[in-house]
């Protein structure tokens, strides 16, 4: 069998992962295709992969400006929630050569540099140590028997060969490590010396699952900048933010943590990437952005998630900057919210936020894609549940701008303060009610 996809339209118990991997039956990454396959087309209460759930999520958006050669990265990855086991997807999307991966490991990060604490496991691909992803295509892993917790950072170590450009997510708002070039494997090392280099996006790696029974879904917040974490390592003039991982979707999954019973714990992935918009059709939409809106990307950075059972849409911004008006918007969201809730994923979407550089036909088109949404607050029967985030940052004496206290400045993004008053209005019931069918 082939160990890669072509991109397609809790907590076990650790006896189980570790009898998954000695017996050969983990899931490899042609089982974990058929899964996605299924996945997108059937409802998310299929039985097929429901103790897998995406925990982790950075779309891949574009190739870095400097290619990898027979070198190591360390990527380090924040779980929304934890598992007995766990799988990672690389992505070659965007790559025009074969990617050769002749090494992978995971193991949790010592939070300081590129250090990992404990063991450092080897992670495999249909039970071998190297695989090739193609140009364009994608590969799951087999289980790893990593325990983790929710909130844990997990370090994903890939041994490259030869000379590729590597996909990336442009701004991983934490800092991730590269051996030199020419330094070959240096994957099974628990000590971070061998990684000199600090890079500020996520290379390769784009999706964390966990395996674990126990938990009820997978929540993906999808849009552009807010949603990517803009503005998340911004707490104000003067102050240095305490640690990582202050996006509102962070805050959102501590949220679940610690006020949902253990037995409806919901994990949260994060598919935001700056600077796109909902339609593909806005007449300013720059180049860099083309394929990237939430129609063409839906398949890879929403559907071949596992167990995803709501998305929190919140797109708008910048199809209004882009020259879009409300019926161009309004279509690509319904073309969208058509695709999730036929795959039997609920759809809870925020009006369009404040911007103080709209001008007035922008705020009229504001409005009205806001009026829709909140019509029977189910976007007049297209969605099935509504985020008022735009009544959450808009400054209560001028409401087309953000409030102060929320904004970074640019009058645009949410500071750490507006991300955690986002994650604070969240309906939690609203996002189990999602499951209610698993």
């Amino acid at each position: 069998m082939p160990p890669f996809r072509m991109p397609s339209p809790r907590r076990a118990a650790p006896a189980l992962a570790l009898t998954l991997l000695a017996s050969g039956s983990a899931v490899s990454a042609t089982t974990a295709a058929t899964a996605e396959t299924t996945a997108a087309t059937a409802p998310a209460s299929s039985s097929a992969g429901r103790a897998w759930f995406t925990s982790w999520a950075q779309s891949q958006q574009e190739l870095a400006p400097t290619p990898l050669r027979d070198q190591s990265v360390r990527m380090i990855t924040h779980l929304g929630q934890g598992g007995g086991a766990l799988r990672v997807r690389i992505q070659n999307t965007f790559g025009t050569t074969p990617l050769t991966v002749d090494a992978a490991t995971v193991g949790h990060s010592a939070g300081d540099g590129a250090a990992v604490e404990g063991d450092v496991l080897p992670v495999t691909f249909d039970g071998r140590r190297e695989v090739v992803v193609p140009a364009g295509g994608e590969v799951w892993s087999d289980a790893a028997a990593l325990k983790t917790r929710a909130q844990d950072d997990v370090a994903v170590s890939l041994s490259v060969s030869g000379t590729v450009a590597p996909g990336r997510h442009t701004g991983a708002f934490r800092s991730n490590y590269l051996t030199v070039p020419g330094s070959g494997d240096h994957t099974a090392e628990a000590s971070g010396d061998a990684y000199t280099q600090t890079v500020g996006s996520t290379y390769l790696v784009s999706a964390v699952d966990v395996h674990n029974p126990k938990l009820r879904g997978t929540i993906v917040a999808y849009g552009s900048s807010v949603v990517d974490g803009t503005g998340s390592t911004d707490c104000g003039p003067g102050c240095t933010p305490e640690g990582t991982d202050h996006r509102w979707t962070d805050d959102l999954a501590r949220r679940i943590t610690a006020e949902l019973p253990r037995t409806r714990q919901l994990a949260i992935a994060n598919a935001g990437i700056g600077g796109t918009t909902s339609s593909a059709d806005c007449p300013r939409n720059p180049a860099g952005i083309r394929g990237l809106d939430a129609a063409s990307r839906l398949d890879r950075d929403v559907l071949a998630l596992h167990g995803v059972t709501g998305v929190l849409y919140y797109y708008g911004t910048n199809d209004l900057a882009n020259g879009c008006d409300a019926e161009l918007i309004l279509r690509s969201y319904d073309a969208v919210f058509e695709r999730l809730r036929a795959a039997g994923i609920k759809v809870y979407v925020t009006p369009i936020t404040p911007r103080p550089g709209y001008t007035d036909r922008n705020n009229l088109d504001r409005h009205t894609v806001g009026t829709h949404v909140k019509k029977g607050n189910t976007c007049d029967g297209t969605c099935d549940g509504v985020m008022d985030f735009d009544q959450v940052l808009k400054d209560p004496l001028k409401p087309n701008s953000i409030n102060p206290a929320y904004d970074t400045g640019d009058g645009i993004h949410a500071n750490i303060a507006g991300q955690r008053a986002l994650a604070d209005y969240v309906s939690l019931p609203m996002l189990l009610s999602s499951t209610a069918h698993r």
